[in-house]
C-alpha cells in the first residue's frame, strides 16, 4: 500500500499511523504545514524507532539463549531422575528433605547466632542444584550442625558415697588421688554451676591414669569421651580446618562431643604431654582456650565458625611427665601426682583385677586355674620392673595361656601354679637382687633415681688409675650431672685432712666416675650424695654398706639439698630390696606420700650435711678438721 502512494503529503501521514507513537506527536505532526519538516520528522521518528527495535531483539535474542540453557539443564535433570527412577535409585523429593531440615533445626534447640547461621546456609541451599559440589558441602556442615548436642545436659544426681565406692571398686591404693576426686565431686554436687578446676593425672605408664577417668564419669553417672593427643602436631586437629579446604571436618574436640552425644560428658585429653609442634600450628596454643573455663564457652571451631559452649564438659588430662607440657597450659590445670605401686599393692591389683581379667581373656574359669601369692610375688619380683602393672598383666596372662594349652590339650583339667613353676611357663628370672653384689666393693654407691616410668636405682662406680690428677666422667651424663660429679671430688679434697688422707695422693691419680647403663641418657643433681660417698670410699678403701641407698644434692658447704622424686624412689628402693634410704632432711614431709606399709618396711636416714651420709653408709664417725687443727 505504501509503494502505491505518489503525494509525498499522503505517504507521510501513511507512515506516521503506522508508527507506534503517542497520539500528542501524531497530532503535532498534522499541523505541520511545511512538506519537508514534516517529512523530516517522520524520518526521525523511524530512525529512533529502528534503534529501539533493535535494542530489543539484542536483549530478546540474550534472554532466549540464557533460557536455552537454563531449560537444557533443567530437561537433562529431569532425564537423570527418570534414570534413576527406572534403576531404583531415586533419591527423593529435594522438597521434602528440606522440609526435614527446617524441622531438625527448630528442634535442636541451638543458640539464636547459630540458628541463624543454620537458617542462612539452608536458604543457600534451597537455592542450589542437587547436583552441584557446593550443595554436598553446605550439606555436609547442616549435618554437622545438627548432629553435634546443643541442648544443656541433665544436672549430675552425683551421690559422693556411692562415687567413693566406685573408686575403690576400680582402683587399689592411690589413696591421695581418690580422696582428691571426691573433693572434686562433692564441690560439683554443692555448686552445680560452678567452673571446677581441670585435673591433670601425672603418673608412669600403667597406674590407672585413664580408668581414674572412667571411674569419674561412672560416679556422676555421664558418658565418656576419650580424645587422644599423642603425636597430635597440627592445631586443626584441635580446631578443625576451614570449610573452604576439600574433605574439613571439625577438630578432634567437638567430634568427641558428637559421638558421647552430651554436652555434659566427661573427656580425657590423653597423653597430654606428647602434643607436638609443627608449620601448621602449635596445638597446645589451641588448648589453651579449651582448658581455660573463663573462656571455652566461646569456644570456635574453625570449620562450624560458630561459638560452642564447653563449659559444661568435665575435662580430665593425663601425662607421664610435666616437663614437655608448656607453662600457660601447665598453669590451666591442677596436677595430681600417680607414683608407682608396691610390691604388695601389685600383689593386691593382681588378686582383685588382673587375673580374673586374663581368665576371662582365656576361656579359663576360677575353678580350672589357680595362682598361688607366692608365685604371683616371684613374678612380681623376678619378672617386672616397673612402677604400674601392665608387664604383670602381661605375664600373669602368659602363665594363664600355658594352663589353657594343657587344658584343651586334655593333659589336665586344672591347674595350681606355685612359684617353683615358673621357671618352665616364663624362663628364667629377668631381674636378680644385684645391690649386694655390686656395692661390697669400694668405689661403689646406689644412688636413687627418678624417671618419666617411675622410680629406679642406679650405682655410682668410681676408680683411681696413676695419672695427673684428672677427672673422667662417662655414663652419658648431662651437665647438670657432670657438675655434682665436680663439686662431690672437690668436697672429698676439701675434707681431705679430716678423712686422714694425703692432699697429695689426688695430684698422682686420675678419678674415673662411670654410671651405667652406659646407653641411657642422665641429669639432675640428685646424684650428688652418691657421688660423694663414692668418691670418699674409694679413697678410704671402705666399702658402702649394701643395703644403703641415697638421694640429695650437695653443696660445696657438705650441705645436703632437697631433691624431688621422693615417693617413687623410696618406692625403687623397696622394690630393689634395700633397708635403709639416706633423703635430705628437707625431704621429710615428702615421705607422708609413701605408702604407710613400705615406710613400714624401711629405715630412712636424714641428712644434713655429708658428715652424716659419711657414718650412715660407711659407718666411719668423721674427724672434725677443727679437731686435726688442734691436735
Amino acid at each position: 500500500a505504501v509503494q502505491d502512494v505518489d503525494s509525498p503529503g499522503m505517504l507521510a501521514d501513511l507512515v506516521a499511523g503506522y508508527v507506534d507513537i503517542k497520539p500528542a506527536e501524531k497530532q503535532e505532526l498534522l499541523e505541520e504545514v511545511n512538506l519537508r519538516q514534516r517529512l523530516d520528522r517522520v524520518i526521525d521518528m523511524l530512525v529512533h524507532r529502528i534503534e529501539v527495535l533493535n535494542l530489543s531483539r539484542d536483549i530478546d535474542q540474550r534472554t532466549k539463549a540464557s533460557i536455552g540453557q537454563r531449560e537444557r539443564e533443567f530437561l537433562l535433570r529431569e532425564q537423570i531422575k527418570e534414570i534413576k527412577k527406572k534403576l531404583g535409585e531415586d533419591g527423593g523429593d529435594n522438597a521434602a528433605e528440606l522440609a526435614e531440615l527446617h524441622k531438625s533445626i527448630d528442634e535442636a534447640d541451638m543458640p539464636e547466632e547459630v540458628a541463624k547461621q543454620a537458617n542462612k546456609e539452608l536458604k543457600r541451599l534451597e537455592r542450589m542444584s542437587d547436583s552441584s559440589a557446593e550443595y554436598s558441602m553446605v550439606r555436609t556442615y547442616l549435618d554437622w550442625l545438627l548432629e553435634i548436642p546443643w541442648k544443656p545436659p541433665e544436672p549430675d544426681a552425683i551421690d559422693v558415697a556411692q562415687a567413693r565406692r566406685v573408686l575403690d571398686d576400680d582402683h587399689f591404693g592411690l589413696e591421695q588421688v581418690k580422696k582428691r576426686i571426691v573433693e572434686f565431686l562433692a564441690v560439683r554436687k554443692l555448686k552445680p554451676g560452678g567452673h571446677g578446676p581441670i585435673l591433670c593425672l601425672v603418673g608412669p605408664p600403667g597406674v590407672g591414669k585413664t580408668s581414674l577417668g572412667q571411674s569419674i564419669a561412672r560416679a556422676l553417672g555421664r558418658k565418656f569421651a576419650r580424645v587422644s593427643l599423642g603425636g597430635v602436631h597440627d592445631e586443626a586437629e584441635i580446631r578443625g580446618h576451614r570449610r573452604t579446604y576439600i574433605g574439613a571436618l571439625p577438630g578432634n574436640i567437638i567430634q568427641a562431643l558428637k559421638k558421647a552425644g552430651t554436652r555434659g560428658c566427661v573427656m580425657m585429653l590423653d597423653e597430654i604431654d606428647k602434643l607436638g609442634t609443627g608449620v601448621h600450628g602449635d596445638p597446645s596454643a589451641a588448648l589453651l582456650e579449651v582448658l581455660d573455663p573463663q573462656q571455652n564457652n566461646t569456644f570456635r571451631d574453625n570449620y562450624l565458625a560458630v561459638p560452642y559452649d564447653l563449659s559444661q564438659v568435665i575435662f580430665i588430662a593425663t601425662a607421664n611427665m610435666l616437663d614437655t607440657i608448656p607453662g600457660p597450659l601447665r598453669d590451666r590445670m591442677e596436677v595430681l601426682h600417680l607414683a608407682g605401686y608396691t610390691q604388695e599393692e601389685k600383689r593386691e591389683i593382681a588378686r582383685r583385677y588382673l587375673v580374673q581379667r586374663q581368665l576371662d581373656d582365656t576361656g579359663l574359669t576360677p575353678e580350672q586355674f589357680t595362682l598361688t601369692d607366692d608365685a604371683l610375688m616371684r613374678i612380681i619380683r623376678h619378672y617386672t620392673r616397673e612402677a604400674g602393672v601392665r608387664n604383670l598383666e602381661r605375664q600373669i596372662g602368659a602363665v594363664c595361656r600355658h594352663v589353657a594349652v594343657r587344658i584343651a590339650e586334655g593333659k589336665v583339667q586344672s591347674q595350681r601354679i606355685d612359684a617353683p613353676d615358673l621357671s618352665e611357663i616364663l624362663g628364667q628370672a629377668k631381674f636378680e637382687n644385684e645391690v649386694a653384689l655390686r656395692t661390697g666393693m669400694t668405689g661403689v654407691a646406689t644412688g636413687l633415681a627418678w624417671t618419666p616410668v617411675g622410680g629406679d636405682i642406679l650405682f655410682i662406680e668410681a676408680s683411681r688409675t696413676p695419672g695427673s690428677g684428672r677427672l673422667i666422667l662417662t655414663g652419658q651424663l648431662g651437665d647438670v650431672m657432670k657438675e655434682s660429679a665436680q663439686a662431690a671430688l672437690t668436697l672429698v679434697k676439701s675434707r681431705a685432712i679430716a678423712l686422714k688422707l694425703e692432699p697429695a695422693a689426688f695430684e698422682k691419680v686420675d678419678v674415673h666416675i662411670h654410671v651405667p647403663a652406659g646407653a641411657v641418657p642422665k641429669d639432675g643433681p640428685s646424684a650428688g650424695v652418691a657421688m660423694f660417698i663414692a668418691l670418699a670410699s674409694l679413697f678410704l678403701d671402705q666399702p658402702v654398706r649394701s643395703q644403703v641407698a641415697m638421694t640429695g644434692e650437695i653443696s660445696l658447704r657438705g650441705l645436703v639439698l632437697p631433691v624431688g622424686g621422693i615417693k617413687e624412689k623410696v618406692l625403687a628402693a623397696l622394690a630393689a630390696g634395700i633397708s635403709t634410704v639416706m633423703l635430705p632432711a628437707r625431704n621429710r614431709m615428702d615421705l607422708e606420700e609413701v605408702p604407710e606399709q613400705a615406710r613400714a618396711q624401711l629405715e630412712f636416714i636424714f641428712l644434713d650435711d655429708v658428715e652424716q651420709a659419711l657414718r650412715g653408709a660407711i659407718d666411719l664417725a668423721l674427724v672434725q678438721p677443727s679437731e686435726v687443727a688442734q691436735a
